[in-house]
C-alpha cells in the first residue's frame, strides 16, 4: 500500500466536501503535531483533487509550502520537483533553504534544477557546496570576495518578509540641476538586462519602467529621463547590489517572488550589459575570467540613489551609475534605472 492509497477518513471527507476552511485546520494541526505523513497525504490529495474539478489547489499549496519550511529533510525535498510550487508565494527552493542545511538536504534531493537552485540557495546562507551540481544559472554558487551579503528573506507559516535594503537607508542628499543634451545610446543589452531584471513587476503587476544610457554623466542620464532637477544620494557598491539583487528576487506588489539565487543572477547580468561584456559571457566563464571582469564592473563603477520628487513605493529601484570607459580619458557612459511597482 503506498502513502497515496493509506486510509485517511478525516481528509477523504474534507476533500469530497471541498472544504477548504477545514483543510487548513488540519494543514495546522499536522503542523503542530509535526506529522509530516499525514502532512504529505493533504497534499496529495488535495492535488489529486484537481482532476475531479474540487477547487482546494490552495490546501495543496499551503501544504507544500509548510513541507518545504518545517518538515524534516526527506519530506521537504519531496515538494521541490517540477509540478510543485506553481501558486506559492515564492519559490520551494528558496523556501526549503532557510531551515534546512545542505548537508541535511543533499541526499534527499532529486537531480534536476531544482536541486542546483537550491544549492544556490544555501550558498547565499554560507553553506560550502562541494557537491558536482550542475551551475544552473551560469555564475558561481559561493559569493564572491566583491560580492555584499545579501538581503534574504523570511518565510514564516503563511508568507514572507523581506522588506528592500532601500527601506532603513539614511542618505545625506544633494539637489542638483540636471544636464540635457548628451548623446543617448541605444544598448540594448543594458535594455534586456533591466527589463529582465524587473520583469515580474511589470508582467504579472502594476509596475512601469523607464531607463536612459547616454554618454555622459549622471546629471545627464537623469536629464535624459526627463528630469530637470532630482536629488541624489551615493550608494556603495554593496549598497547598490544588494539593491539591485533585491529587485530582480521580488515579485513586486502582485508577482510571484523569484528568489535571491535568480535576483543575484539577473544583478550579474546587468552589470555585465553595463561592461560590455555579454556577448563574451560563455567565452569569459570557460575561460575562468567572468567572476573578476563582473566584479570590477561593479567597483569601477561610481552609484547614486536618486528621488525625483515621487511618493516613496515598498517595491522601488531609483539608481544612476556612471561606468568608466577602457580609456580613462573618455567620457563615462552612464545609466539611470527607474522601476516602480505599487500595490492599486
Amino acid at each position: 500500500m503506498t502513502i497515496e492509497d493509506d486510509i485517511d477518513e478525516e481528509l477523504d471527507l474534507l476533500v469530497a466536501r471541498a472544504d477548504l476552511d477545514g483543510l487548513i485546520r488540519l494543514i495546522d494541526a499536522r503542523c503542530e503535531s509535526r506529522d509530516w505523513l499525514g502532512l504529505w497525504r493533504v497534499r496529495q490529495r488535495s492535488r489529486a483533487a484537481l482532476e475531479t474539478g474540487r477547487q482546494v489547489w490552495p490546501a495543496a499549496t499551503l501544504a507544500e509550502h509548510r513541507l518545504a519550511l518545517l518538515a524534516d529533510a526527506d519530506y521537504a525535498s519531496r515538494v521541490v520537483d517540477e509540478e510543485a510550487g506553481r501558486f506559492s508565494i515564492g519559490p520551494l527552493t528558496e523556501v526549503i533553504a532557510q531551515n534546512h542545511t545542505w548537508s541535511e538536504l543533499r541526499g534527499s534531493l532529486p537531480d534536476g534544477p531544482r536541486r542546483s537552485f537550491v544549492a544556490y540557495e544555501r550558498a547565499l546562507r554560507g553553506d560550502t557546496i562541494d557537491d558536482d551540481v550542475f551551475p544552473v544559472l551560469d555564475v558561481p554558487m559561493s559569493t564572491c570576495d566583491w560580492e555584499p551579503a545579501y538581503t534574504l528573506p523570511r518565510y514564516h507559516d503563511v508568507g514572507v518578509e523581506c522588506p528592500s535594503p532601500a527601506d532603513t537607508w539614511r542618505h545625506n542628499w544633494d539637489t542638483i540641476t540636471t544636464s540635457g543634451g548628451a548623446d543617448e545610446i541605444d544598448d540594448p543589452w543594458v535594455e534586456q538586462a533591466f527589463r529582465s531584471l524587473v520583469e515580474t513587476w511589470t508582467s504579472s503587476s502594476n509596475g512601469r519602467t523607464d531607463f536612459a544610457v547616454v554618454d555622459g554623466d549622471a546629471r545627464s542620464a537623469l536629464g535624459a529621463l526627463g528630469l530637470t532637477s532630482a536629488r541624489l544620494a551615493p550608494l556603495s557598491m554593496n549598497d547598490a547590489l544588494d539593491w539591485i539583487t533585491w529587485c530582480g528576487a521580488s515579485g513586486g506588489a502582485h508577482g510571484r517572488r523569484r528568489g535571491t539565487a535568480t535576483g543575484r543572477f539577473s544583478a550579474w547580468w546587468l552589470l555585465a550589459a553595463l561592461g560590455g561584456l555579454t556577448d563574451d559571457w560563455d567565452e569569459l566563464r570557460e575561460a575562468g575570467e567572468l567572476d573578476p571582469l563582473i566584479g570590477a564592473v561593479a567597483l569601477g563603477a561610481t552609484w547614486w540613489r536618486f528621488d525625483d520628487g515621487s511618493r516613496p513605493h515598498a517595491h522601488e529601484l531609483c539608481l544612476v551609475a556612471e561606468v568608466p570607459e577602457n580609456d580613462e580619458s573618455a567620457t563615462p557612459i552612464s545609466v539611470a534605472l527607474l522601476a516602480r511597482d505599487h500595490p492599486g
